[in-house]
């Protein structure tokens, strides 16, 4: 997997880093950057070596800065639309992954930096992080997602004020409101996130899958969300993982998942 816009790395466990590789203009998203995006995530999503992802963005002044505003300047109302709904495809695919993702955000997430981080499932986030959706300063809203999973994420009154003022906010208060799950000291945000897949990659395979599927579903429409999640319980229970555990827990001793 070799993209212009992209680094790819394997670490320990099946836990592969994504890093989006344009620090000179701050990891700003292009159409190149959502093309290589797409394509990587899809490959990676169906890769059985790739057991779980983490996206970052290369050095350390920013996880992704916003959209290349160069290129939205040239946008018209047909183009916008069709644009919006590319990006909210891609950021889609990463949010539906079946195997987990971590971002790791050290500096700036604003515009589509800030909704690609919200389209993965768990977001650890250094101390010297800030996230916003600014685009209101451009005459814009946020079009790849930013108004559905930010509410989502910390209610509508905070996602108003943050969609509204285009005010950033930093890491503390980014902690607070839930917009991320955990905030660690600079530098070893992905550190952080390779400890906690640590743990997930302990646990059997099918069962994270499922769980992913499950609580994405509640967005959708909660009676589908029930329904899913009683199905996905009953498919479970007949797996070898689900005998492994059970069987390991009353022994007392560890399970080896297999994912089968």
């Amino acid at each position: 997997m070799n993209y212009s816009t992209l680094l790819i790395e394997a670490h320990e466990q099946g836990i592969f880093v994504l890093s989006i590789n344009r620090p000179d203009k701050l990891n700003a998203l292009n159409t190149q950057v959502m093309k290589d995006l797409d394509q990587a995530i899809a490959e990676l999503s169906t890769d059985t070596k790739v057991k779980a992802i983490i996206i970052t963005g290369a050095g350390d002044k920013a996880f992704v800065a916003g959209a290349d505003i160069a290129e939205l300047a040239t946008l018209n109302e047909s183009t916008g639309q069709k644009l919006a709904q590319s990006g909210q495809a891609v950021f889609n695919r990463i949010a539906r992954c079946p195997k987990p993702v971590i971002a790791v955000v050290e500096g700036y997430a604003l515009g589509g930096g800030c909704e690609l981080a919200m389209a993965c499932h768990i977001r650890i986030a250094s101390s010297k992080a800030v996230f916003g959706l600014p685009e209101v300063s451009l005459g814009l809203i946020p079009g790849y997602g930013g108004t559905q999973r930010l509410t989502r994420l910390v209610g509508q009154g905070r996602a108003m004020e943050m969609i509204l003022t285009g005010n950033p906010v930093k890491a503390d208060q980014a902690l607070q409101s839930g917009l991320v799950n955990k905030v660690v000291e600079a530098g070893t945000a992905l550190q952080e996130a390779k400890m906690m897949l640590e743990t997930i990659l302990k646990r059997a395979p099918l069962a994270l899958t499922a769980a992913i599927k499950a609580i994405l579903a509640s967005q959708e429409s909660p009676e589908e969300g029930y329904n899913l999640e009683a199905e996905y319980f009953g498919d479970l229970c007949g797996t070898k993982d689900f005998k492994m555990g059970t069987t390991a827990f009353l022994a007392k001793e560890k399970p080896d998942f297999t994912g089968s």
